[in-house]
């Protein structure tokens, strides 16, 4: 969660005084089609990793070394022609002739997936402190940078380019980091693993590709469906940069989801052959649940005061925030409970599940950005998760039933959806007042959810 939290706050740095609107927007744009891509450069190798490498008398380092060729082979044939047409792709996304800016996102993409299978290997091995510290030293490393290149070296005809060359000088240190591993790594092709491992990571791949769509879509098409002064004077760019800055906010959602998933598949992986595995998965899935009805809480009363993490003229879309973090709890509990078709081997599920909610996320934004512009794309987001939430918990019943609290999940965020809506409807002027109410609200809902799950704590206590 740490280095998540310490890259937000390049978001005040960008913002306060130095990329305009329409700069924050041309970053927003570039940074949503890098997303995309990166699916593609991991092949869902990842996760095949970690379900092979755990498998009975599998052996790990062989499942690495298959893994990583994989991956490899991918990057190395996508980079290339990046490289060579960064031209025409610079002149396609509206860079003009900063070709320069491709070069540098194709090298990332590159080293991300250079080091991706790695990380994997950390976390399957629960090295927790050596995947933490690379992951918090590479984000102030790459603050710093920011910090450097714009307030103490800036150029303008490098400009946004900055935001680039710092992530790619940050990203080359993981190199530095798994130097060992990776000179140690030797390519190797398993006739009968490597393609079953391929066969179980391309629905994976095609499940990330649509949820990249679902996460980034709207920030591709925000500016061209969005009818001309829409928002008065504020240009269709200069509102995709408003919009790109107000969904960072959900990274205070986010971020605890991403970092939750990180302990939570090799955990489910691990105990999915004891017993009592669909009552443990049901208990972690409940009390996740309350944990990001707090956050969503905790953000959305308290954005009087998270607002100045943004500049003012970035600030008209704050509405937007809490509709955004409880479409990321949705999807928090997706991630939860879809563990069912990995760990049956129907990844297809999830590929269905997914291009599903990218066709609600497509059809959400061409139908209520015209009318609500970026409110509409994050009640599209909201759609989206909400209705893969609830299918794949429907589906999984069938094939992995777990006991999920299902009543007392929607009970905790209809409680504080409400709670949200009702503390929006009274106007405080005064900030330490707002800030006092505010705190005691949240308070009310732990007090509330530690007396209401009072038998687990007797039972465990």
């Amino acid at each position: 969660m740490l280095p998540r939290i310490l890259n937000f706050f390049l978001v005040p740095l960008h913002t306060y005084n130095m990329f305009s609107r329409e700069e924050y927007g041309q970053i927003t744009k570039v940074l949503s089609i890098v997303a995309f891509v990166n699916v593609v450069y991991m092949f869902g190798m990842e996760t095949s990793f970690f379900r092979f490498a755990t498998r009975e008398n599998a052996d790990p380092g062989k499942i690495f070394r298959l893994a990583q060729t994989v991956v490899l082979l991918v990057s190395s044939a996508l980079t290339l022609p990046i490289l060579v047409w960064s031209d025409s792709i610079a002149y396609l996304l509206g860079l003009g002739h900063r070709s320069d800016i491709i070069n540098w996102v194709a090298t990332i993409m590159f080293i991300d997936a250079l080091v991706a299978i790695p990380f994997a290997r950390l976390r399957l091995e629960h090295k927790a402190m050596l995947f933490a510290s690379a992951k918090i030293l590479n984000v102030l490393v790459l603050v710093g940078l920011n910090i450097y290149f714009l307030k103490f070296s800036y150029h303008h005809e490098i400009g946004i380019g900055y935001v680039f060359l710092a992530n790619l000088v940050a990203n080359a240190l993981f190199v530095l980091f798994f130097f060992n591993m990776l000179i140690g790594w030797r390519p190797e092709w398993d006739k009968t693993i490597s393609p079953q491992m391929i066969q179980y990571a391309y629905p994976v791949m095609l499940t990330g590709l649509a949820g990249m769509t679902n996460e980034m879509f709207s920030r591709l098409t925000l500016d061209w469906w969005l009818p001309e002064n829409f928002y008065g004077q504020v240009s269709n760019q200069d509102a995709l940069g408003i919009f790109g800055a107000c969904y960072k906010f959900a990274v205070f959602m986010n971020l605890g989801i991403q970092s939750f998933r990180y302990a939570a598949e090799p955990f489910f992986f691990s105990n999915a052959k004891e017993k009592n595995s669909p009552a443990l998965f049901a208990r972690v899935n409940h009390f996740f649940i309350i944990t990001a009805c707090v956050v969503l809480l905790a953000v959305s009363l308290n954005l009087d005061i998270l607002q100045y993490l943004i500049g003012e003229e970035f600030r008209e879309g704050l509405s937007i925030v809490p509709v955004l973090l409880l479409a990321y709890l949705c999807l928090g509990v997706y991630y939860n409970i879809s563990i069912w078709f990995k760990l049956t081997d129907r990844t297809y599920f999830g590929t269905i599940l997914t291009v599903g909610g990218a066709l609600v996320t497509i059809g959400a934004n061409y139908l209520l950005i015209p009318i609500w512009g970026y409110t509409g794309s994050s009640f599209a987001a909201l759609a989206c998760y909400a209705g893969m939430m609830i299918f794949c918990y429907i589906i999984g019943k069938y094939y992995y039933p777990v006991p999920y609290k299902v009543t007392n999940g929607l009970f905790y965020i209809g409680l504080s959806v409400l709670m949200v809506w009702a503390a929006q409807q009274v106007v405080i002027d005064n900030l330490f007042a707002s800030i006092l109410i505010h705190f005691l609200i949240i308070i009310l809902f732990v007090g509330f959810a530690f007396w209401k799950e009072r038998p687990y704590w007797s039972e465990n206590s």
